[in-house]
């Protein structure tokens, strides 16, 4: 396929223009794939207001947008299993497959990742991508590539309850109610847990998990939440505690909140370097600590549980046109309190 075609590109934070670039060719192992739409991620924002995160830095024009899903419009040589016509979500990141992590199947930890929209490396905001068919999964009838588009932030969440080894009958509490906290939430719930609390400072936030399934939710400025969260489990706290905010009080939070042999994951990257923390608490419990870093191996089954009716369409709140992709950044930067899920339509 030939042609031209339209790219958002960032020159510098801040700023968003239209270019018009050639419509890149599939390799032999590579789909092109038409984009219909792309989710607005806390990254792409952080990007767009501070031009960096952590050790990331724009350093020259990049396209944002990493969650994305469209059509297949052209297959290279070698590609099997996806064919024109199919709806297609895209993983974000490829690896280099050789090194130990990769595999031991841990391929999320590798250090020569190509991941979409994190400097160097172009992302989703543009009318055709030409990606590796190995990481773009179709979706199955019925799933739009709203849904589809939505699986990667759904990956987070999975992989984030896989961390805490979530099984049936376990309580949880989740800290921060924003994407991720819910989709952390839609994953446990998708795993059996139906004990699950949720804590936010934002009203419209705390809504939609309520809305979604939350046993509770607990709004932190009005409530003790441990005290809440001891008064719940009649003070033995929960099996889980999620941290998905970002948030270095959170954090420190999370040491309270855990049951005895409980288990903590870390999903949000709070901006403090240093977090004081009561590690002497963690220990008297006997309770341990996870991280999350992106996901791995989990999209064919997120895809699965959302194609079961696993209702992740329902955290979207605001919808934006490609042509409109500035003002859904700026609106969504400045109106984050009430922004829970931006998504930009093609």
């Amino acid at each position: 396929m030939t042609g031209r075609m339209r790219a958002a590109v960032m020159p510098i934070p801040g700023e968003i223009i239209f270019e018009t670039r050639d419509i890149p060719s599939p390799k032999p192992d590579e789909v092109l794939v038409k984009i219909r739409h792309v989710g607005i991620c806390g990254s792409d924002l952080h990007y767009y207001e501070h031009g960096r995160i952590g050790s990331y830095v724009v350093e020259k024009p990049i396209i944002l947008g990493h969650e994305s899903a469209g059509e297949v419009v052209e297959t290279g040589s070698r590609v099997k299993d996806l064919k024109t016509g199919d709806l297609v979500t895209l993983e974000p990141g490829y690896t280099c497959g050789k090194c130990s992590y990769c595999k031991a199947g841990l391929y999320n930890l590798c250090a020569d990742v190509v991941f979409m929209a994190t400097p160097p490396y172009d992302g989703a905001f543009v009318e055709y991508v030409a990606y590796p068919a190995e990481m773009a999964f179709k979706l199955p009838a019925g799933m739009d590539t709203s849904e589809g588009a939505l699986i990667e932030p759904l990956a987070v969440g999975f992989h984030a309850a896989n961390q805490a080894e979530a099984k049936l009958g376990q309580s949880a509490v989740i800290l921060g109610s924003g994407c991720i906290g819910l989709v952390t939430m839609l994953a446990l719930k998708a795993m059996g847990v139906t004990e699950i609390y949720v804590a936010d400072l934002l009203p419209k936030r705390l809504d939609k998990a309520k809305k979604l399934g939350a046993s509770e939710v607990l709004k932190a400025d009005t409530v003790n939440v441990s005290e809440a969260v001891m008064e719940l489990t009649g003070g033995a706290g929960v099996d889980m505690v999620f941290e998905t905010a970002g948030s270095g009080s959170a954090t420190k939070q999370t040491a309270e909140l855990v049951k005895r042999g409980g288990r903590i994951v870390l999903v949000g990257m709070a901006p403090e370097a240093i977090i004081p923390y009561d590690f002497g608490m963690l220990i008297s419990k006997e309770a341990s600590i996870r991280t999350v870093f992106r996901y791995r191996n989990l999209y064919p089954s997120a895809i699965k549980a959302v194609g079961a009716g696993l209702p992740l369409k329902e955290i979207i709140t605001d919808t934006f046109k490609f042509n409109d992709i500035k003002e859904a950044l700026d609106y969504s930067v400045k109106n984050k309190r009430d922004v829970v899920k931006g998504i930009i339509e093609f």
